[in-house]
């Protein structure tokens, strides 16, 4: 059974609809929802969101959305049509842009529960990457002010680093704070600025982004469950609309 403690939304970066099903089939019982990103979007296409909305938990569309106003608002209601739970805009698409997709998930989505979730800073960058494309602020300092952007135009939440979460405990507390570079044993790959479970749930993550240590497993699911086992036992906090205990 999923409760509302569940905090694992696991990422479903597999190369086809069937794989991507199939995992999160065999994962369900100890996952609260499920992401597709970017390789399956453009891909098999958004009919991979409607296919795992079937098998009864929230879906997370990893779009990162970043295009003139018209444009995200257009794509972020296809996809609350499809059934996405959350889709992604990056922020620093500027408050028109943001704001343009709120509205359009909403509409898509109609009486579901839908929310916008920004990306702050992405866990594969950091200060010195960040610099390389010309912005000489720390990921602390856009992140606040990103955060703060976000609720102004109405995100549910933000998509931060562990690193970054008290930043936005303090400057925008009302977010959702979900915190994707989830691993046991952190380094090793392209996520530079990463947490175990237990790591990120104490510094104020409500969601936990798990793709790698879960879908490269050797045993998914007993993956799955050593890691929402570890998120339980740091104790639950805010409920989560669209996380209702199911049987």
């Amino acid at each position: 059974m999923v409760t509302s403690t569940s905090r694992i939304i696991v990422a479903l970066d597999l190369p086809t609809a069937e794989a991507a099903v199939e995992l999160a089939a065999a994962v369900a019982e100890h996952v609260a929802g499920f992401k597709v990103g970017l390789g399956l979007l453009h891909g098999p296409g958004p009919g991979v969101v409607s296919a795992l909305v079937g098998l009864g938990r929230p879906v997370f569309a990893d779009a990162k959305l970043h295009d003139i106003p018209s444009q995200v608002e257009a794509a972020a209601e296809q996809l609350g049509r499809r059934g996405a739970r959350w889709v992604t805009v990056h922020l620093s698409g500027g408050r028109a842009m943001v704001r343009a997709a709120v509205e359009g998930l909403a509409r898509g989505a109609g009486d579901a529960p839908s929310g916008i979730l920004g990306v702050t800073v992405l866990t594969s960058l950091d200060g010195n990457r960040l610099g390389e494309v010309g912005i000489q602020q720390s990921p602390g300092r856009l992140v606040s002010k990103m955060s703060r952007l976000a609720l102004d135009v109405g995100c549910e939440g933000v998509i931060t680093s562990s690193r970054e979460l008290k930043v936005v405990a303090d400057v925008a507390p009302d977010l959702l704070r979900v915190t994707p570079g989830i691993r046991q044993h952190p380094g090793g790959d392209d996520q530079t600025r990463s947490a175990t479970p237990a790591e990120a749930l104490a510094r104020g993550a409500d969601l936990l982004v798990v793709g790698r240590p879960i879908t490269r497993a050797a045993d998914p699911v007993g993956a799955a469950a050593t890691l929402a086992a570890e998120a339980a036992e740091v104790g639950v906090r805010r409920p989560i609309a669209g996380l209702e205990p199911t049987a």
